[in-house]
């Protein structure tokens, strides 16, 4: 590994025979003070993180596209990492590239919270359309950032492992890294070492990418988890909370 220091109108991304097309995905307006709260930096403009993020998108559609991959999975080892806010930003990130469109998914299905950082309200998501076959028209939001849908977990599930690993998640996997070769798709998932569903789901995507905390993940966790990832293409690893002005990366 090398060292590093929308809108409307999105087309059907699953399968035509299951009939699930729709013309208009639901809007919502941004809450500029929301977003700067929660440190969704990629929305905002003159910020000191930009850039950072920037060169983390570089990088890594660099290595996506040497590689011929578009699905990714966000994770860290432990909980309170910033996995889920490096996805948000990162794939902000990636939407502000004109040729790329970008969905991303909340995969945590125990602790959702792609939806609250971005101010989305959604009691509904992939959960629904797993269990329930609540057609996606009805649970993809575009955050008013353009090339960019957010499909949001909705409820918690206590079966979330089950569910990542059924058939109907595997084909929606399947069918959106082939329908359209320009969109990325990212998917934030649990910390790796307090649920097994990041490691059962990660052999659906192309590649992995770590999150780690500054002075709060520990090296025994770090080795652990990547003992666990072993057998899935790592990425890389992004130091998140660094005290300093720029995020470092580990690819």
């Amino acid at each position: 590994m090398e060292h590093l220091e929308t809108h409307t109108n999105q087309s059907p991304i699953l399968p035509d025979s299951e009939n699930f097309t729709y013309t208009d995905t639901r809007v919502a307006s941004p809450d500029m003070i929301l977003l700067r709260k929660n440190r969704i930096v990629s929305a905002l403009t003159h910020n000191v993180w930009l850039e950072s993020y920037k060169m983390l998108r570089t990088r890594t559609l660099q290595i996506m596209g040497d590689k011929g991959w578009n699905t990714l999975a966000v994770t860290s080892p432990n909980s309170n990492s910033g996995n889920s806010l490096t996805a948000v930003n990162l794939a902000i990130s990636m939407a502000m590239e004109l040729d790329r469109t970008v969905l991303l998914v909340d995969a945590n299905f125990q602790n959702p919270s792609i939806h609250k950082l971005l101010g989305i309200k959604a009691t509904e998501g992939l959960g629904d359309y797993l269990l329930h076959n609540k057609p996606l028209s009805e649970l993809l939001v575009n955050p008013s950032i353009p090339r960019l849908v957010v499909l949001p977990a909705g409820k918690p599930l206590i079966n979330s492992t089950e569910m990542l690993r059924s058939p109907r998640m595997i084909n929606f996997v399947n069918e959106v890294k082939t329908r359209y070769p320009s969109r990325i798709i990212i998917f934030d998932m649990p910390p790796l070492l307090t649920q097994v569903d990041t490691l059962s789901f990660s052999p659906y995507v192309d590649g992995v990418l770590l999150v780690v905390e500054e002075g709060k993940t520990q090296t025994d966790d770090l080795k652990h988890a990547a003992d666990l990832l072993k057998e899935t293409k790592l990425l890389g690893t992004v130091y998140n909370k660094s005290n300093t002005k720029k995020i470092k990366y580990n690819f």
